[in-house]
């Protein structure tokens, strides 16, 4: 007889992977929020108050942080759109025919697919100007190779990348609001299993008197 699953296989995968993209984003936004907030690393003849303020790490370490954060959410997002590959194709055809009057989604559905076109697009320019930063030379915040205006000078860039990626957080917070209670019952279930496994093991179990 087969072991008997706590959640479908499906259910297992998409845990897995939407618990990787919340730690590896958390760290993302949080590092990068501490940018956003302390932009400004020099001493600037003593224009910059916030020169040598240290918040748990050194600037470089936080910028090693959110660059390899920034690396795990886009490789574990590009993992999570197969998983619901259906769900975009449905719910993209259904937003189609909304917007053409040919069909109707109820509010929350307009509102639960506008939430994730928000962060798929908003998603999408914070990762390729990050890439811009990490990968073409001379783009990077002080550098010594001159700036290459691709497209843009790197400023832009940079004011591109900022606001893409708060308006990627607010997105993501809201997809989380929305879709809590899923999480919720999920490890629900495997908190009830794991109990009732630890209840089962005889080796959980106290000793009567009478077995002394």
């Amino acid at each position: 007889m087969g072991k008997k699953r706590v959640v479908s296989i499906q259910t297992r995968n998409n845990l897995i992977l939407d618990s990787l993209l919340f730690v590896s984003g958390l760290i993302t936004a949080i590092s990068g929020i501490y940018f956003l907030f302390l932009p400004v690393a020099g001493y600037q003849g003593g224009r910059n108050p916030l020169y040598g303020v240290t918040i748990f790490f050194e600037r470089h370490a936080w910028s090693d942080i959110h660059i390899w954060a920034s690396v795990a959410i886009m490789i574990f997002a590009a993992l999570h759109i197969p998983l619901h590959w259906k769900w975009i194709i449905n719910m993209t055809k259904s937003g189609v025919k909304t917007v053409f009057g040919k069909s109707k989604l109820n509010k929350y559905s307009q509102f639960n697919l506008g939430i994730n076109i928000m962060i798929g697009l908003s998603g999408l320019i914070c990762g390729l100007s990050g890439l811009y930063f990490l990968l073409v030379p001379g783009a990077f915040h002080n550098s010594i190779i001159t700036d290459p205006m691709w497209l843009f000078a790197s400023l832009t860039w940079d004011l591109i990348h900022t606001w893409s990626g708060v308006i990627a957080i607010g997105a993501s917070t809201l997809h989380f609001y929305i879709h809590w209670k899923w999480f919720y019952k999920v490890f629900r279930k495997y908190g009830q299993a794991f109990a009732k496994k630890l209840k089962g093991n005889p080796a959980n179990q106290p000793v009567s008197a009478q077995q002394v």
